[in-house]
């Protein structure tokens, strides 16, 4: 029997305000533990919450962006669960009416465009953080920070509709893009401003009844999502092939063995006793600030690849990949303003900047070769001060240190050879030493010419201009 697997995933992303989202905290990362606390957010008895008008903002702009209905009245409920870094013992979040609905991100995979549906998003605030170590005697501690806690979120629920691990690594792509668009969310997997939780079951293809599911957690990044997601598939088909029954349950992924672990029992709604914040009022948005919002929403990702397509005249490909990301999609732009050749401009951005990055786990923000960098060096090749195998080279020289182009050129005597008397002078060594390709090539065989191009571009050390080594060949091939 086949089985084929049915994911929905749970988004949590960090809203970029600079306060809480019921109090005046800071939202600042990396401060002195508990630093950034107060009466509210730790639950104090008579403290009082008061909704972040910028956090519903912003939950607004994504709902939008993610082409959901925006709820004209939704309301925060309390859900109660004990945690040592959840101080009052419940956490404000909403429940029955969320703040937008019905929306749906959709993405192409390997070639096929799906559309995966959004069945909610709705507000509520961050937990706080615990650190666990050991003394130097060995005694083990466990530390809590709330300095977390209170910082407004969203969660992003999406429907069943998620056919394979590699669609929701896709889907966590595209969503994180959206956020890092609007500017509301930074999407740092790393420093967990967006995390996710995944919902997997597996059922016999053609079967419509979902399969009993499992809840992963303590994925860090998209490529632990898909690993986390495969592993888990797998499992479940080997336990239903045994004969036996997936247990439903909250598991770990433990990326020290690459395996998915049992951690405790799924909680369903009625565990967690949800009921609206008496401290809360209703939260009722009418369409004229809808509107407003609308009105400000910037160029988003798919409005952004159209236009690249359109205005640049670039393949789709090289428009999905640089519209990838904010950053990338700015840095393209910048580059095409100093070098106005837009393919080009994708092919070094496409190939080398993307391998190099790649290797070393970069992003864009953080590369030495800037859109000037770029332009400078593609100049210089236009130019014919330096040919293309020469400009790999200062390329890679430029990702490493951040140097000009003109100081790395001229440093490593890299400017290109112009000169025909130079030139012709190692066609004549290259010639000599292939007398019978040279025979081939005046029989007819059109072939040979290309290596011996490239044995001419050795003999220079690739410094030779590329379009002057062809012509001079091809006449002393003449005779």
């Amino acid at each position: 029997m086949e089985y084929e697997p049915v994911i929905g995933l749970e988004v949590h992303a960090q809203l970029l305000t600079k306060s809480k989202i019921f109090c005046g905290c800071s939202t600042a990362f990396g401060e002195e533990p508990n630093a950034q606390t107060c009466p509210v957010c730790t639950g104090q008895p008579g403290s009082l919450p008061v909704i972040n008008r910028k956090a519903v903002e912003f939950a607004i702009k994504l709902g939008l962006a993610t082409n959901c209905r925006i709820a004209p009245y939704s309301l925060f409920a309390r859900k109660n669960y004990f945690y040592p870094d959840l101080p009052k013992g419940y956490q404000i979040s909403m429940y029955e009416y969320p703040l937008a609905e019905h929306g749906f991100v959709d993405l192409t995979v390997k070639g096929e465009k799906r559309r995966i549906g959004l069945i909610r998003i709705h507000m509520e605030e961050d937990a706080g953080k615990l650190k666990h170590g050991e003394t130097p005697e060995k005694a083990p501690f466990s530390y809590v920070d709330f300095n977390r806690t209170g910082v407004p979120l969203v969660e992003i629920v999406s429907g069943p509709d998620i056919r394979s691990p590699q669609e929701a690594g896709e889907y966590l792509r595209r969503l994180r893009t959206i956020l890092q668009y609007l500017e509301v969310c930074t999407g740092d997997m790393e420093k967990g401003t967006f995390r996710c939780d995944a919902n997997v079951s597996v059922r016999p293809v053609g079967q419509t009844k979902f399969g009993t599911r499992t809840e992963l957690k303590n994925m860090n990044s998209f490529r632990h999502v898909e690993k986390a997601l495969e592993y888990e598939i797998k499992r479940q088909i080997e336990v239903l092939k045994e004969g036996e029954e997936v247990v439903q349950e909250t598991r770990l992924w433990d990326t020290d063995q690459n395996i998915t672990v049992s951690m405790r029992g799924k909680e369903e709604a009625h565990d967690y006793r949800y009921f609206p914040d008496p401290d809360l009022v209703p939260l009722k948005v009418d369409d004229q600030w809808i509107e407003e919002i609308r009105k400000g929403l910037p160029e988003l990702p798919d409005q952004k690849r159209e236009r690249f397509i359109q205005d640049y005249k670039i393949p789709e490909y090289d428009a999905e990949i640089l519209t990838s990301t904010k950053a990338m999609a700015n840095y393209f732009e910048d580059c095409v303003r100093l070098y106005p050749e837009p393919k080009t401009v994708s092919n070094w951005l496409m190939g080398d900047l993307l391998r190099e990055m790649k290797r070393d786990e970069k992003e864009i923000e953080h590369c030495l070769v800037t859109p000037k960098h770029l332009a400078e060096m593609l100049n210089m090749m236009k130019e014919g001060t330096i040919s293309g195998k020469i400009a790999k080279e200062v390329f890679e020289e430029m990702y490493r240190t951040g140097d000009w182009p003109a100081t790395i050129v001229k440093e490593k005597g890299w400017v290109q050879i112009l000169d025909t008397g130079e030139i012709d002078g190692v066609i004549d060594k290259v010639l000599q030493s292939n007398p019978k390709l040279v025979e081939d090539y005046r029989s007819g065989k059109e072939k040979v010419f290309g290596f011996l191009v490239g044995e001419v571009m050795k003999g220079t050390k690739g410094k030779a201009n590329p379009k002057l080594v062809n012509e001079l060949l091809r006449k002393k091939l003449k005779g």
